[in-house]
């Protein structure tokens, strides 16, 4: 019998926005006010109407459950590195505060980088190649690719509103995103068992994300929950057709806190795998993260300057094994 660890409560709701308005152009200000409302009160929101082709997101999913039913040797062919690429073995994350170690185990990937690109040769923070198991597993870009095209079109929109949201021009972020780090990951969860509750062990430990904009893709498993202002615990199940989208830590940062970036965990209690795939749409590495640009004065400013690439790979350190060795 399984104790009330990690249990939440489904009586307060996480919005839905639909975004067609941003995605067509035709009502960006209507959906800039609805995502305000939610990144601020919320910090979490469900997007739909992003126009992603629903195969796409089969393919994702059906070519996930393939690579990590891989056997260990193959996938440790492409075991991930300190440019955090590649995949990570269950009980190699471990996020601060964290009792012990996710159950999760992950793949990871980024923006298409070339081995001779001036930012990969000048060592800028997570600009790296990707490692795609070519031989062991040569589907895996091929199948996976198009979605991530896909997600991080419509995130390009949504950054859009989002930019009109905090009064800016709907172009403000458009720079500094020609180049995004875009670091997507496939994500297998185990079930959970009465040990995991007793150990007080985690799908993933709570937290908080690390970057600007997180665009989340979810089998139907549930699992995933999100601390509520008021301290509850809410759920946020699956809801056909729609990503979980939730604002960062830079974005929060850059929004000087008028943005929320939400404590969320997940706890895979379907009794069977679970499958996720998070796109994690976040500038440049260089890109200053500066409240003043959102048209905050320095005197009102919290934070001082922080580049975007610095300020996650300094979280990675802190919640990754492979950079402990």
């Amino acid at each position: 019998m399984t104790s009330d660890f990690a249990h939440a409560d489904t009586a307060e709701q996480i919005p839905v926005i639909d975004v067609s308005g941003a995605i067509s152009g035709n009502d960006l200000d209507g959906v800039a006010a609805a995502l305000f409302a939610a990144a601020t009160q919320h910090g979490f929101f469900y997007i739909s109407g992003h126009g992603i082709d629903p195969r796409l997101m089969e393919q994702a999913f059906a070519v996930s459950k393939a690579f990590f039913a891989l056997p260990d040797a193959d996938k440790k062919t492409v075991a991930v590195d300190t440019h955090q690429r590649g995949w990570m073995a269950q009980g190699m994350s471990h996020l601060p505060g964290a009792k012990t170690h996710d159950l999760k185990e992950v793949f990871f990937w980024g923006t298409h980088t070339a081995p001779g690109d001036p930012d990969i040769l000048a060592g800028k923070p997570l600009v790296a190649v990707n490692q795609w198991p070519t031989k062991t597993f040569p589907r895996l870009e091929a199948e996976l690719r198009p979605y991530y095209d896909a997600v991080c079109q419509v995130a390009r929109q949504v950054m859009s509103a989002v930019a009109v949201s905090l009064e800016q021009p709907s172009d403000f972020f458009a720079q500094c995103y020609e180049t995004p780090l875009a670091r997507g990951q496939l994500v297998y969860y185990p079930p959970s068992t009465d040990m995991d509750d007793v150990e007080e062990r985690f799908g993933v430990a709570p937290h908080t994300d690390f970057g600007v904009l997180t665009l989340l893709l979810q089998d139907n498993s549930g699992g995933l929950q999100v601390r509520s202002a008021s301290g509850n615990w809410i759920e946020a199940p699956p809801i056909e057709g729609t990503l979980v989208c939730n604002i960062g830590d830079l974005l929060a940062r850059w929004s000087n806190n008028r943005f929320a970036s939400t404590v969320h965990r997940v706890v895979n209690r379907s009794g069977s795998a679970r499958y996720s795939i998070p796109v994690f749409f976040d500038p440049h590495t260089d890109t200053v993260i500066d409240p003043v640009d959102l048209g905050v004065s320095k005197s009102d400013s919290l934070y001082a300057p922080v580049t975007a690439g610095g300020h996650i790979s300094s979280r990675n350190k802190k919640s990754f094994a492979q950079y402990k060795d």
